[in-house]
């Protein structure tokens, strides 16, 4: 290996929604006189984002539909179980229509009413129907819009499959980032002004997920080994609907359209838990819902598998009406499972979908230096690897993708101004860090060591999905944090099989497990510290939410002793916390 220098002005790290946002923007800002670096560990047509299914939440036509940037902000407070910061929560709000019709001006093919307006559906925890939506292919369709469009972007470069090993940092200011280049096997220096990191969340620490193999968590790894804090880690969202065996996501859209959840007698239970709400209460609500009945004796179990689990039916709902607005739902069960939605009902349990925690950023996505007061020089995060916080301990379906929109707008204005500026980059600096990363990396696939690194993962996977799951106890809580314990120090004695440098996997899984170890390590230390009950973390010994005690943020940041945890207060201004019903 050998290592090459790239400069740009911008460096983006991640091309899902929020990253290629935040790089399209940057460049309108700009008006295209800066070099832009999108680099991506996949082909960034392939990041995440075009998994997402069921539509991006936004106030279209509040006198049509009795709505109102106020009421949607209601409803993302009371989500988040009143952990969302509410400025962050009304700024969302406010801007989510926009980036909608902007989205709409790239070319996204949003299902519309006869009457020409964007169809808007219900989703759980709203009050009304302000989800649109592009079938249930909504990420995809903007994934492809966004794409069409950064090709245009001259001052835009992608680089596809580039897996970063480091962040470099000098005296609290960006220098750059150390990468490989999966197909030459080149190790890389990308020197740069700015940097966004938007490298989505890190839901595959778990092993039963919605989310795609690459959810790794990197960037935000990346971040806390380089000294910055993590906010909330311990909130990671289970979403109720995971197709049974194998995780794979059925949209919410299919309960906004009107699908029930029904037990091993027939009964849709969710009466027993939100009666006004049903399958459209918040998603931490409908996952305690499903594992309740479960213990319960109302499950039923997959023979290959295992796992328990209920069902979803869609039986009563016309077989034109799933054709047009989930088409992919009828895909993907006929494929995974031969199954016919229309005519069988559908198993499925509560899988690991989304991280609410990540890098601790302001309002406007700065990523901060430190619990509070200021900012680290030239780095930005925004999407699901960065913690505003607008969705607190629980997110609400279709919230994701208006933040991605949102901050990708914000941040890439910001950062365009930033590297604008009489900024000069660092350049022996950065080059000095690179060259440590790039003798780490070296001494990695060197290493002749005795434990396999895909063991330490299943066995991280598996200790998570017994131990963090939707209900969580003290004993498993600290069972987890004793387990990472060891696996971290085993995976210290991995070794890496294949030794050749053209798309070396096997190095790039060995990087990624280590990145998912250290966060499993974070989550279960923030959890184990969090003494109550809220949104999705759920504790037995501490089953109410306790707001004189715990109404506020944890804050992780990497120490020579391990995880230091502290806390910052959530700020309120509008919403007064409340018991939350459905």
């Amino acid at each position: 290996m050998y290592m090459e220098i790239l400069d740009f002005d911008i460096v983006v790290l991640g091309s899902g929604i929020a990253g290629m946002t935040s790089a399209i923007h940057a460049e309108l800002a700009a008006g295209e006189k800066l070099r832009i670096a999108l680099v991506s560990k996949v082909h960034a047509m392939r990041s995440h984002s075009v998994s997402a299914e069921g539509g991006i939440s936004g106030v279209l036509y509040p006198t049509e539909n009795k709505d109102s940037v106020l009421l949607h902000g209601y409803d993302t407070v009371k989500g988040s179980d009143y952990l969302a910061d509410q400025d962050a929560v009304e700024m969302l709000a406010e801007n989510a229509p926009k980036e909608i019709k902007f989205f709409e001006h790239l070319g996204v093919p949003w299902n519309r009413e006869e009457n020409g307006r964007i169809n808007e559906r219900p989703f759980g925890g709203m009050s009304v129907p302000r989800t649109a939506f592009a079938a249930d292919k909504t990420g995809f369709f903007m994934m492809r819009a966004l794409y069409d469009e950064i090709t245009l972007h001259k001052g835009v470069e992608i680089f596809h499959e580039y897996i970063v090993t480091a962040l470099l940092m000098d005296r609290g200011r960006f220098v750059g980032l150390h990468a490989i280049g999966l197909k030459s096997g080149r190790q890389v220096l990308f020197r740069a002004k700015s940097c966004v990191i938007a490298t989505g969340g890190f839901a595959r620490i778990y092993g039963f997920a919605t989310t795609s193999y690459s959810s790794t968590g990197d960037g935000i790894a990346l971040a806390y080994r380089a000294g910055l804090p993590l906010k909330d880690m311990e909130f990671v969202q289970f979403h109720p609907t995971g197709l049974i065996p194998s995780g794979i996501l059925i949209t919410e859209a299919a309960r906004g359209e009107g699908a029930y959840l029904r037990n091993s007698k027939g009964e849709r239970f969710m009466e027993r838990y939100a009666k006004s709400k049903m399958e459209l209460a918040p998603r931490d609500i409908v996952a305690r819902a499903i594992i309740s009945e479960i213990e319960a004796g109302r499950g039923l179990r997959n023979k290959e598998s295992g796992l328990e689990y209920v069902h979803l039916d869609l039986t009563h709902l016309d077989s034109r009406k799933i054709d047009e607005k989930l088409p992919m739902v009828r895909d993907i069960t006929t494929k995974m499972l031969h199954l016919d939605p229309s005519k069988d009902l559908i198993p499925i349990r509560p899988a690991s979908h989304f991280t609410m925690g990540g890098i601790h950023t302001n309002i406007n996505g700065e990523v901060m230096a430190g619990p509070s007061g200021k900012t680290a020089d030239g780095i930005w995060a925004v999407g699901e690897c960065a913690c505003v916080s607008v969705h607190g301990a629980n997110r609400l379906g279709s919230n994701s993708l208006s933040q991605c929109a949102v901050w990708g707008r914000i941040v890439g204005t910001a950062i365009a101004k930033h590297a604008k500026g009489s900024w000069k980059i660092t350049t022996e600096a950065a080059r000095e860090l690179s060259a440590e990363e790039e003798n780490r990396i070296t001494d990695l696939t060197e290493r002749k060591g005795s434990e396999d690194p895909y063991e330490i993962m299943k066995e991280m996977q598996a200790t998570l999905d017994k131990n963090l799951y939707v209900y969580k106890t003290v004993a498993g809580m600290k069972r987890a944090i004793k387990e990472m314990r060891k696996l971290r120090s085993r995976y210290a004695d991995i070794y890496i099989k294949d030794k050749g440098s053209v798309y070396n996997t096997n190095l790039r899984d060995a990087i990624e497990i280590g990145n998912m170890l250290e966060l499993a390590g974070v989550v279960a230390e923030c959890a184990a510290a969090r003494k109550e009950s809220r949104g999705s973390h759920y504790v037995l010994e501490y089953p109410e939410r306790n707001d004189k005690k715990w109404m506020k943020h944890t804050i992780a940041q990497r120490s020579i002793r391990g995880t230091r945890i502290s806390y910052i207060p959530v700020r309120i201004n509008k919403w007064r916390p409340e018991k939350r019903v459905y």
